[in-house]
Parts: structure tokens; sequence; C-alpha cells
């Protein structure tokens, strides 16, 4: 959010106050006073975190030191925790589960705070059969691929979607056939299934410096090109593989990838998982980095999203019985991976 758009938001709040709305207004005259002054101390990198197994390593990581003064704000059922992580300025929120929790906290933090980029972090599931749980994966696109046209039965690729022709649904960006996903498919012959076709539709967006109520369109959202550029200097970070003395086949690697997807979602099926690899070659499946993606670019601030593989989604492999055991190394992995981008960020 820019400057003079973020002053004009505060300034609207601090004039409701002030004509009387006291505390039933959206801002309270202590909270407006504390967010006045940490703006003054800005700006902020703002981390974004899905769930407390992802952000206490963090927390307790002894590069982060929370303010002295205002060591955290509570607002809108979110808390905003203030501090230096790697000597820098930061905001550390958590989301909770599913994409609508992280858009919400993403727009409250860009909205309250002065914030000059995002960046997001945390455990997913992994479709690329390559790489392993620990591995930390830095993806370049993020799309929300839970966003569908359900296709009507009968109907095929070759026609046209409910609402297509106004522009509010397309067919360019493909589509899941169920009947392909049939027990008794083979050859890549399938009988007919019920559930048709699902097509994927980009996300509806109303960035700050357009036209208010003037969509366009976004499906895969691209994280920030500066941002994406230091974290391939993360190449070489040493990771965590064991946890007591159940030890990975080999020591997790920092990688960036193509692309990763999210939706509210949790995938725990090699079918799906399969699909998602082979159609949109995405590695990280979460429920939240979309989410914060589509957020940034609307609200025009830099963004990058760190993900640690906890397992490979849906199962199949010699570790997939071992995922519980793992996912707090991934946890650990992905903290250990961002502070080290922090540092390399502003070095």
């Amino acid at each position: 959010m820019g400057n003079h758009l973020r002053s004009v938001l505060m300034g609207f709040l601090v004039m409701v106050v002030v004509m009387g709305v006291g505390t039933e207004g959206a801002v309270s005259v202590s909270s407006m006073k504390k967010i006045t002054r940490l703006n003054k101390e800005g700006p902020y990198l703002g981390i974004v975190v899905p769930n407390s197994y992802e952000m206490d390593p963090l927390l307790q990581s002894p590069s982060f030191v929370a303010d002295d003064k205002c060591p955290y704000l509570d607002f809108a059922g979110r808390r905003f925790r203030i501090g230096k992580l790697e000597t820098k300025n930061v905001i550390i929120v958590m989301t909770g589960l599913s994409m609508l929790n992280a858009g919400i906290t993403t727009q409250l933090l860009l909205s309250l705070f002065k914030v000059n980029g995002v960046l997001h972090y945390g455990i997913a599931g992994n479709a690329n059969p390559n790489l392993q749980i620990g591995d930390v994966t830095v993806p370049k696109y993020w799309a929300h691929t839970g966003l569908w046209n359900w296709q009507r039965y009968g109907d095929g690729p070759d026609d046209e979607l409910a609402f297509e022709s106004g522009g509010d649904y397309t067919r360019k960006i493909g589509y899941l056939k169920f009947s392909d996903y049939n027990n008794h498919t083979k050859n890549g012959n399938s009988s007919d299934n019920l559930l048709n076709n699902v097509w994927y539709q980009p996300e509806e967006v109303f960035p700050v410096t357009g036209t208010p109520e003037v969509r366009q369109h976004a499906f895969w959202v691209p994280v920030d090109k500066h941002f994406y550029q230091v974290a391939g200097k993360l190449k070489d970070l040493k990771l965590e593989g064991c946890v007591n003395s159940t030890c990975l086949p080999r020591a997790p690697i920092v990688t960036r990838v193509e692309r990763g997807v999210s939706a509210n979602v949790f995938v725990d099926n090699g079918a799906y998982r399969e699909f998602l690899y082979s159609k949109f070659n995405a590695t990280p499946v979460d429920m939240e980095s979309a989410a914060v993606a589509l957020v940034c670019l609307q609200q025009k601030t830099a963004f990058i999203a760190i993900r640690a593989l906890s397992d490979l989604a849906g199962g199949g492999s010699a570790l997939s019985n071992e995922a519980s055991v793992f996912s707090s190394l991934a946890a650990q992995n992905s903290v250990d991976a961002l502070v080290r981008f922090i540092a390399l960020l502003y070095s």
C-alpha cells in the first residue's frame, strides 16, 4: 500500500475516533496511538505464518528480539508481534488455517502498518517426486487452484462454460476430468463420470492503483523479482536432517522452484498430487500462500513465500509414514531459511 493511501486511511480512522465513536469504532484510541508510533519507526518487513508450531521456532530464535515498548498489538483477533529479526524491523503475525484467514490477516497487516515487503513461510505438502521431506522450496509463482467452474454432465472441452461469454469464467487454464481417475480406467479409455469436469479459474483482482470495481484477473502470481534473486543465494544453507536418531536419506536443501499452489484443501491423495505436478508443475501444495500472494498483488507490495516440505502429498514414498516425525524438522528448516534470507536481503 502506498504511503499516501495509508496516510489517508489512517487519517480517516483517527477522524472516526475523534468524532466520538470511541471504543465502538474499528480502532480504539489506545490502538491508534500504538499504530501511529510504530509506523513512525517503520517501515517493517511483514512476516506472515500459518500456525503456532511454525511460528514458535521463529519467536524462540536468538535472531528475534521483541520490541521493549510494544512487543505486540492485538487487533481483530490477530496478534501482531513487533520486534527485530537480524536487526531489521519486523511485524510477525499468525494467520490460522486456510485461504480466508491468510487473506484477511495479510490485508490487516498492510492496512494498519507501514510494510515494504511480506515474507511468508511454513511447511507444505510436496507434489514433486524429485524432492524429499525437509527440503525448503521457494516458488517463482503461486496460484489459487480452488476456484472452479464445475461443468455440467454431458458438456466437454468444446462447450462454453456458464457465464463464460460475459468474461466471468474461462477455459484457458485447463480442467480436471474426473473420469480419468475411475478405478477401471485402462489404456487412456474411461467411462463417463457424473462429476464430469472442473475448470480452473483465475482470481478477480482489484489493484489499489486501478479503478475501483474494475477487475483484473490473475492466476499465476509472481513473487518479487529481487526477493527471488536473493533466495537463490540460500542454496548453500546447511539444514537439519535428523530428528533424534531418525535421519533423512540425504541432507535437506533449499531450492528455487517454478510453481506452488494453494487451496482450501488438505491434499492427502496421490492421484490429485500427480495431477497438480503434471498439469501445473507444482512443488509445494498448501492452504495459504496464494492468498498472501494475491493480497500483496492487489496492494502492490513485494512478496515471497518459503515453504519446507513436510510430506509427499498422498504418500507413496518410503518416508510417507514418517511425515509426522519430520514436521517439526521441516518447520525449523523453513525458519532457518527465512532468517538467512533476511540477512542476505540486507547484506
